[in-house]
């Protein structure tokens, strides 16, 4: 069953701890395996492996959406946590309203909440979008909205599950420089982030965790797992993920 506490070191944000997750079925087939880790304050940790390797699971579990079958999580004290979705959802009301909604949910009142989401998207240039219905919006502007949304919330990690992977080239690279200005922004917050894009992950990430079949297979600073000699020799699995022979 799921152990749950609070760390210590306050450089950690979250631990996991032989971390498992399996859904009811005839078979116990986990989709997180006992998974180790610990992700630190001002980490940009991409996670990459094929579809089903575990990315959005532990995305979930991180973000407190599914429970652990076995191990343990331990979070920082008064950690503040915001998630993205591939696809976010916009009701049918203003841009506006959308976003103050959220934060209102989040417990700010709602004055202050409007007035904060208008600072919010005129600060990343999307005060033009205010007025606009959210649910007509293009999927890269509803993804503009929603990470200026989740930054607003003024988290400590940051959750971004497949930010770009349904958009157009042109709505990525505006996405992808958001979630770059956010980071530069912010360089105390963790970025925690499931992608396909290799480049992407060069990019942004500043370590890399590749998954596979719920495993960690490996866990290195973005340098080595991409120009150092230790993904060939050590970890073969990832390494041929990244030569485009495993997906």
């Amino acid at each position: 069953m799921q152990g749950d506490g609070s760390l210590v070191n306050p450089e950690v944000l979250v631990a996991l701890n032989h971390a498992s997750v399996w859904f009811a079925s005839g078979r116990r087939v986990p989709v997180l395996d006992k998974v180790t880790l610990r992700i630190g304050r001002g980490e940009r940790v991409a996670l990459i492996g094929s579809n089903g390797s575990g990315k959005s699971t532990l995305l979930r579990v991180l973000h407190g959406l599914l429970p652990l079958r076995e191990g343990q999580i331990e979070r920082a004290h008064a950690l503040r946590q915001a998630m993205v979705f591939q696809h976010p959802h916009m009701l049918r009301v203003s841009v506006l309203h959308n976003f103050a909604l959220g934060l209102w949910l989040g417990g700010m009142p709602w004055a202050q909440a409007k007035g904060r989401a208008v600072t919010a998207l005129q600060s990343f240039g999307l005060g033009e979008l205010l007025h606009r219905q959210a649910d007509k919006l293009s999927g890269g502007q509803q993804q503009q909205v929603a990470l200026a949304r989740a930054y607003a919330l003024e988290p400590s990690m940051l959750l971004l599950d497949e930010p770009t992977s349904s958009l157009d080239p042109h709505a990525k690279r505006e996405v992808e420089a958001l979630v770059q200005n956010i980071a530069v922004q912010q360089p105390a917050m963790t970025l925690v982030f499931a992608s396909h894009n290799l480049g992407q992950v060069k990019r942004l990430a500043t370590r890399v965790v590749y998954l596979e079949q719920g495993r960690v297979l490996a866990d290195l600073p973005a340098g080595e797992f991409f120009e150092g000699p230790l993904l060939q020799r050590d970890y073969p699995h990832a390494h041929l993920f990244v030569k485009g022979e495993l997906g």
